[in-house]
């Protein structure tokens, strides 16, 4: 473009058009040469043996992966892995939103790394956002010893719509990190209510964290969550909160009386502690290790393994079901239709579902049919 001072009533001034300015995109960079090598399964499932977490944090996003290829391929890893799985302890752990999870679990961790040896692995479910489905991801920021330490592995997950405050691949997850040589593997909520007890179902030992003054002492008389926990710690019992926290246990003791004695035969203690001075959490360790030494005397350990792996068959034909109903062409092709029908008022609810249920059928009876 040229300038208008270089015109002829602008005698004696000259513009220059100055030096074109280079891209910054590098021309000679090949983008083939950055692209990373997709491995194999067996390469994948080597690497898993091996412990190299890069490798192990491919696998887990090629598990929380939705694409039909990548769940192919996840489920042969996961059936490679699986013979070795099963060497770890589990630990899930949950509360409040507040209670200091995070904190908790990185002294926690760091506790049994020192006084144990092993690896350890958790896995944080982070909630996800009900209205642009994103996650912040953002646990590993609080657990700073954790995450520094060369036996730790934290893998922050979303949500994604779950329920039960814990990923749908958070049972796979545990294979695979299995697979990887972590024999503890923690596994945080996002913080439950009374009703959510899907954590409880993929871990061998469920510990609740609460909180002292917060009205939860009452919550224990109903049932739920305080049901099925195997340990109850309050925590923050620091400074001028010392006694609160001890009437609060007190209270908690209380409430666990009017409970039948659970299945496993051990009546849950109920201890308190400071995560963020870590004292207490020696205490609660000898308590955890005290469950697993009773219930692997009693058989109710491998038990409850047998029963959590029936749990989530059933619960993987659910999904599936699920997704055959909402991927079928008819379905899609008929249920914003039939869903007008509902809004207008034409038709009930459960008259359309058992329409779209009737043609579901149909079309498995016809395909069966062709075959």
């Amino acid at each position: 473009m040229e300038h208008p001072e270089n015109s002829a009533e602008y005698a004696g001034l000259q513009v220059n058009s100055g030096v074109e300015q280079p891209s910054i995109i590098n021309p000679y960079m090949k983008r083939s040469r950055f692209r990373r090598r997709e491995l194999t399964v067996d390469e994948m499932v080597e690497g898993i043996r091996r412990g190299d977490v890069t490798v192990l944090s491919q696998a887990v996003t090629l598990v929380e992966s939705v694409n039909p290829q990548h769940q192919q391929r996840a489920q042969e890893v996961i059936e490679k892995c699986l013979p070795y799985s099963g060497n770890s302890v589990r630990i899930g752990i949950s509360g409040v939103p507040g209670a200091g999870k995070s904190t908790s679990i990185d002294e926690f961790g760091m506790h049994v790394l020192r006084e144990k040896g092993g690896r350890l692995a958790v896995l944080a479910i982070d909630p996800s956002s009900e209205r642009s489905k994103g996650s912040i991801l953002g646990d590993k920021t609080r657990m700073e010893k954790l995450s520094q330490h060369p036996d730790s592995f934290i893998r922050p997950s979303p949500t994604a719509g779950s329920l039960g405050g814990v990923a749908r691949k958070t049972r796979e997850t545990i294979i695979l990190c299995e697979a990887a040589g972590f024999d503890k593997i923690f596994v945080e909520t996002v913080g439950v209510g009374q009703s959510e007890t899907a954590c409880h179902s993929m871990v061998d030992f469920f510990l609740l964290i609460q909180l002292a003054g917060t009205g939860d002492e009452l919550q224990g008389i109903k049932r739920g969550i305080m049901e099925i926990s195997d340990g109850i710690v309050i925590n923050k019992c620091d400074g001028e909160n010392v006694d609160r926290c001890q009437m609060a246990a007190t209270n908690f003791r209380n409430a666990l009386h009017f409970f039948p004695m659970p299945e496993s035969g051990w009546l849950p203690k109920v201890l308190c502690y400071s995560g963020f001075y870590g004292t207490g959490v020696k205490e609660i360790w000898d308590m955890i290790y005290q469950y697993f030494d009773f219930v692997r005397a009693n058989g109710y350990f491998d038990y409850r393994r047998n029963e959590q792996a029936k749990y989530w068959m059933y619960e993987s034909i659910n999904e599936h079901l699920r997704l055959s109903f909402y991927n079928n062409p008819l379905i899609q092709q008929r249920l914003t239709e039939v869903e007008h029908t509902v809004l207008a008022g034409q038709k009930t609810s459960f008259a359309a579902a058992q329409q779209l249920l009737d043609a579901y059928y149909d079309t498995l009876k016809n395909a069966s049919s062709k075959l």
